[in-house]
């Protein structure tokens, strides 16, 4: 679609896994361009699955660098063919998949910052980086160091407190290890490592960009209270690491002014800003516009919880991150695996595949179902560590069966105290003021959003978030322009379509589950302890 001449605006973009997508926003907030280019489909010359290469190993999981600097080629170049207007991009920020790492060779620098014009990026910057594939979030191959990690800084809760997190093998500090220890040369002949968000602004730039707080803190090596690289991290993982990395930087900061390759290959202002860009999960807090006290849920394959937190209490279990819109607060981040997979699997198993049967269970039960409480976990859960089916009757004894209704009940109550609890355990406190914003497939299902509601007791909003790392790189650009820290987050997006009202809290409700929320977790705890045994 071609843009309408003179219509200033800010660009958001988002480096995913599959894809690399932009959108362009105006003043009022409006989406009014957008493509993307898919790896698999668009770059078959990378033989990707996925956007990624899987291993023999079965561990290993890298992508390309290269495939992402040519997708950005073919999308600019899509623009310019379709009579975009750059001359009116006031500012760009964007999104990367998060824990992935991009490691530039030795004289890179000097190469982004004498770009020809005439050429484009792909052709330019071949012998730029020191592994042409590079570790991103599905990769599980760095266990050892992951360990060595931990035990550098005194366990796992000691570099959780630190860093936010306990020690995963997709995060950046082990990925980094990793390389040092099994490929120190190309380590050595390394003159930056950036995240994917920081790699990509960094073209934008025309040279290295920081590293924003935000996304900085899904590596194990940001101290998640001061903000700087912890140094026991560092040491633990690679020599030299602190000047590899740079010093990171407010995710709201302006990083520099659009290189001039840009200004003259495709019209972009000379003043174009670009904005720090971050992580995947925190642009899409800012897309859904979340504000303190507030829960995102993702109702997907996986359930993700997005909350945004005052005072972390870091665990052993789900991620606090920098918030990317306020400095001052943070963000946490959990998953749980068992999802709407397991909510399909009791519909076909109970309510002849009809969500409409499995709506009729949620109504006709009431409140608390009874004292009946299950949990349904058919792939090792995340959070908590549990795998099968247990179910409690009112008197706390294992069940074999529920009636069908009740089972039903049992799972969707299951699985939202689950999340209740566990985000209680990081800190996460319901607010007077705070909405639930649920997305994904099951959003579209009010019988379960109306559980949702009564069980954290707080009313559920949907919106449409369908770009919301996109778009919430195009919010964040606007928050850069806006002069970032000074100018609250809220205020910068108030213009943005307002989400919907799904389901407000039943009369009654935050009595009925107080008592339950504290039987269930203390039978989780009485699984976990027959499954593995008591706590160390």
């Amino acid at each position: 679609m071609a843009e309408r001449a003179g219509r200033r605006c800010c660009l958001g973009w988002d480096f995913s896994t599959q894809q690399v997508k932009v959108v362009a926003v105006d003043a009022e907030l409006n989406v009014f361009y957008e493509d993307s280019v898919h790896f698999d489909r668009d770059l078959l010359e990378f033989g990707t699955q996925g956007g990624v290469h899987v291993h023999e190993d079965g561990l290993t999981v890298t992508s390309p660098v290269l495939m992402w600097v040519q997708a950005l080629d073919i999308i600019l170049e899509k623009m310019k063919a379709s009579g975009f207007d750059f001359s009116q991009v006031l500012a760009l920020s964007g999104a990367g998949q998060q824990h992935g790492s991009v490691y530039w060779k030795a004289g890179a620098s000097q190469v982004l910052a004498s770009l020809s014009p005439d050429l484009l990026l792909h052709e330019q910057l071949q012998a730029c980086f020191s592994i042409s594939d590079c570790p991103v979030w599905m990769d599980s191959s760095t266990t050892a160091q992951c360990r060595q990690l931990e035990a550098t800084v005194g366990g796992a809760q000691a570099l959780s407190c630190l860093t936010g997190s306990r020690a995963y093998e997709r995060f950046t500090g082990n990925q980094i290890a990793k390389l040092y220890q099994q490929n120190p040369e190309a380590y050595s002949h390394t003159e930056r490592i950036s995240l994917v968000s920081s790699f990509a602004a960094s073209l934008f730039l025309g040279s290295h960009s920081p590293i924003d707080y935000s996304d900085g803190s899904g590596m194990n090596l940001l101290r998640i209270q001061d903000k700087v690289w912890s140094q026991a991290c560092l040491g633990a993982c690679a020599p030299h690491l602190e000047e590899k990395l740079g010093l990171p930087v407010p995710s709201c900061s302006v990083v520099g002014a659009i290189s001039s390759y840009f200004v003259q290959r495709y019209g972009f202002p000379p003043g174009c800003k670009v904005v720090a860009f971050t992580g995947d999960n925190p642009a899409s807090l800012a897309g859904m516009r979340l504000e303190e006290g507030d829960i995102a849920v993702s109702l997907g394959t996986s359930d993700t919880l997005f909350l945004w937190l005052q005072e972390p209490t870091p665990t052993l279990e789900g991620h606090i991150f920098c918030n990317p819109v306020d400095p001052q607060h943070y963000m946490a981040l959990l998953c749980f695996k068992n999802g709407s997979l397991m909510r399909e699997k009791i519909r076909d198993e109970l309510a002849s595949s009809s969500w409409s049967e499995f709506s009729k269970a949620l109504q006709s039960t009431e409140m608390g179902n009874c004292g009946n409480l299950g949990f349904y976990f058919d792939v090792m859960e995340i959070t908590p560590e549990i795998i099968g089916r247990h179910r409690f009757s009112a008197e706390n004894h294992e069940v074999s069966a529920f009636p069908w209704d009740v089972e039903i009940r049992a799972l969707i109550e299951g699985q939202f105290m689950a999340k209740k609890i566990h985000a209680e355990g990081l800190g996460y406190r319901v607010m007077p003021k705070t909405k639930i914003l649920a997305t994904g497939g099951a959003s579209h299902n009010r019988d379960i959003l109306q559980v949702l509601a009564d069980v954290f007791g707080t009313p559920v909003y949907v919106i449409d978030t369908a770009n919301s790392a996109c778009v919430g790189s195009a919010y964040r650009a606007f928050h850069g322009l806006a002069a970032g820290t000074d100018v609250p987050f809220s205020e910068v997006v108030k213009l943005a379509p307002n989400p919907r009202l799904a389901a407000a809290p039943t009369p009654g409700a935050s009595q009925v589950y107080e008592a339950l929320l504290q039987r269930y977790a203390m039978l989780e705890q009485r699984i976990l302890t027959q499954t593995r045994g008591p706590p160390e």
